[in-house]
């Protein structure tokens, strides 16, 4: 494993043409509010540029979409993909992050002439078939879809010339690693590779050793870094008051996001919240895709200011102006308490993260948060405490049933235009055309190549993470 090589911040001044990439997709980026690079960006471009390999550790919300993706387009940029024989690959854990990876790098995409789609599961495989015989330059995928489509045929890999992994401890957390290991040996063995991930041991070391070659590395922080906008707090309750006290956390102003350790519990803190007063979503593996996207899109746009979700939103979402990350159920690892945590506080936010604690757990979790570096403050609360105001903004709830969102329409037939759901870096993003939901695009009517999507365009801000 190499050395870390930890990057200096971005020079006042830098700018995206200075560090290669062509002015056509700088004036895409500037028309989407984005001018200086986050540090991240401004260390992996021109490496990437250049050809080498690159092992990336950055902290959520500092950039990591645009680090790889700007100059993985500038490398496919100049030829076309044959149908069925995408160019590059992008390898994401989820499929949120695959759909928001999509978001941030289409106008880019368009302004060089290229096409960009995803594959993920919980979209019908036969419409991503029509998608993938049209021809794509740039592949997001989520590792068993796309082994799904090496499988039957309607993907080849020979012709990938840079792939990234994305998220690469993730992948391997969530049991991935063999088809991302069946996905890398069917690419061409002189390919470049790109590597980001929050971790480096383990498997990610492995997949670093076997398929990056001579890699230079950058990071911008330790893996065990807490943002320093980010207050932690342990919140010692009773069994009996802890739900009153979610219910009272929920009641806050600003958007909430929520982690409960199973989909059941999900469901079942969603409708408390509902029957309390409070409009929250419900967010787990078990949602169909619509649902998810929806659910997504609402909490993104403010539409319901509550998020209830497993750990299946730790990184698969990422979402501007989370003021509040709540770990009803305590993480189960040092990892999961900081990918939960870093919902909030994104791209210099200030935001605040509290564990609700049982006696019974108490020293479980003092334990886990020594181990994840974290500074914490722990106190004990009831509802309606004062302090419990302090640190959450708590409210008392209405206690008037409130209807639960309605996700079961196509996320298409209701784009929203509020703030989108994306994986960017934070800053203030113009506003964006609906999409189709898997239809040829719009974009062919602006010279381009027609090409797919699969998500309804939103913001676009700067890629992030």
């Amino acid at each position: 494993m190499p050395d870390d090589e930890f990057s200096s911040p971005a020079p006042v001044g830098e700018t995206f043409l200075a560090l290669g990439l062509p002015a056509v997709m700088t004036h895409a980026l500037a028309r989407s509010g984005i001018g200086a690079p986050f540090p991240i960006q401004a260390a992996t471009i021109p490496d990437v540029l250049a050809g080498r390999d690159v092992l990336g550790r950055a902290p959520t919300g500092s950039g990591k979409t645009l680090a790889f993706g700007l100059p993985m387009l500038v490398r496919l940029k100049g030829a076309a993909s044959r149908r069925g024989f995408p160019r590059g690959i992008v390898l994401v854990p989820t499929r949120e992050l695959a759909l928001q990876i999509e978001r941030a790098l289409d106008e880019p995409a368009l302004s060089v002439g290229l096409r960009v789609a995803n594959v993920v599961g919980g979209i019908p495989i036969k419409r991503q078939v029509e998608i993938l015989s049209r021809g794509v330059d740039l592949l997001i995928a989520t590792p068993g879809r796309l082994a799904d489509h090496v499988a039957q045929g309607s993907v080849s890999l020979d012709d990938v010339t840079v792939l990234t992994l994305d998220e690469a401890d993730h992948m391997a957390d969530l049991g991935f690693m063999p088809q991302v290991t069946t996905i890398l040996d069917k690419t061409p063995a002189h390919g470049q590779r790109l590597l980001f991930s929050a971790t480096l041991d383990g498997e990610v070391d492995t997949l670093v050793r076997r398929y990056l070659r001579d890699p230079v590395t950058h990071s911008t922080a330790p893996v065990t870094a807490s943002v320093s906008t980010m207050r932690h707090h342990l919140l010692f309750v009773d069994w009996a008051d802890k739900r009153s006290v979610v219910a009272h956390i929920g009641s806050r102003a600003g958007r909430t996001l929520m982690f409960v350790r199973t989909k059941y519990g999900v469901d079942r803190l969603a409708q408390q919240l509902h029957e309390a007063g409070i409009s929250a979503g419900a967010l787990h593996g078990g949602k169909a895709q619509n649902n998810r996207t929806r659910t997504l899109e609402s909490f993104a746009d403010g539409t319901t200011p509550v998020l209830v979700a497993t750990d299946v939103a730790a990184r698969g979402i990422h979402v501007d102006d989370i003021s509040l990350v709540v770990h009803v159920d305590p993480p189960a690892d040092p990892k999961d308490y900081l990918h939960r945590a870093g919902r909030t506080a994104r791209a210099g936010e200030s935001g605040v993260v509290v564990t609700l604690v049982t006696e019974d757990e108490r020293a479980e979790v003092e334990k886990l948060t020594r181990k994840a570096g974290i500074e914490v403050d722990g106190v004990r609360v009831r509802p309606g405490d004062t302090v419990l105001a302090e640190i959450t903004g708590a409210r008392r709830p209405t206690g008037k049933a409130v209807p639960a969102p309605d996700t079961r329409a196509p996320a298409q037939d209701t784009p929203k235009k509020g703030r989108q759901a994306h994986d960017t870096g934070g800053r203030p993003a113009r506003r964006g055309r609906p999409g189709d939901g898997g239809a040829p695009r719009a974009g062919a009517r602006r010279g381009r190549k027609p090409g797919p999507a699969s998500t309804p365009h939103g913001h676009r801000n700067r890629g992030a993470h």
